[in-house]
């Protein structure tokens, strides 16, 4: 999957918990991603982050903290 895709999915799920409660954004934004992204995704996420957080709401990068980064590709880490 293409960064910009990447972004564009996990901004999404953003906009979405961007009608919950603010306590539960953050929380939201992390739980879904743990979820139902699987360990590739979650990998391809903190590769792109880890270079820049350009393009991702804020509140995706607030919730890169809670979301389980995989220890390598293809773990569930």
């Amino acid at each position: 999957m293409s960064p910009d895709k990447m972004r564009y999915q996990a901004n999404q799920i953003a906009t979405f918990f961007a009608s919950q409660p603010e306590d539960e954004q953050i929380e939201g934004v992390a739980d879904h991603i743990n979820k139902f992204w699987d360990p590739r995704m979650r990998a391809k996420l903190f590769e792109i982050s880890d270079e820049s957080t350009e393009g991702l709401k804020p509140m995706v990068v607030a919730a890169l903290e809670k979301i389980n980064r995989p220890d390598k590709v293809g773990t569930a880490g």
